[in-house]
């Protein structure tokens, strides 16, 4: 998967075409893109460098199958921020394993946090772990009980 901050005035077209195809499938070859693209393989190479270089692309990662990683604690955390101390919280947050994944949100929470563990007594510690972080202010906490449906892989 491909990590994104997207800025149209710097991509076009074939830009957008490429970010599709890596999105689907960042191992795909140089080569394979360029025929995909019908554009030659220097043309999908310095367009890949440039999209990293000027922070389009900032980064790469393995999707996994939601069997595939044995976290059997699933659980939601809403998070109300003091002030401005977003960032702050957010660059604490992301030294945590047990947290996938951090959501920005309007309304009475800042953050949207999505977190894994094996258990519940690790469940417990994080939550307590994550209240500690100075500028949270509030949380809210429900565990993932099933997932009847859904349409993109857990990372």
């Amino acid at each position: 998967m491909v990590v994104l901050y997207f800025n149209v005035e710097i991509m076009d077209s074939i830009d957008e075409q490429l970010i599709g195809l890596l999105r689907h499938d960042a191992r795909r070859s140089i080569s394979k893109l360029a025929a995909e693209l019908a554009v030659s393989r220097a043309t999908v190479r310095s367009r890949v460098e440039r999209l990293q270089n000027v922070g389009v692309i900032i980064g790469y990662t393995v999707i996994l199958r939601t069997d595939a990683v044995d976290q059997s604690i699933r659980g939601i955390m809403m998070v109300e921020i003091e002030g401005h101390a977003a960032d702050r919280v957010i660059r604490a947050l992301g030294g945590f394993m047990e947290v996938s994944t951090i959501h920005t949100t309007n309304g009475r929470w800042d953050l949207v946090l999505e977190l894994n563990t094996q258990t519940l007594a690790e469940f417990d510690a994080v939550l307590r772990r994550i209240r500690l972080i100075p500028g949270i202010t509030g949380s809210e906490t429900s565990l993932l009980l099933a997932t009847p449906r859904s349409t993109r892989a857990r990372l």
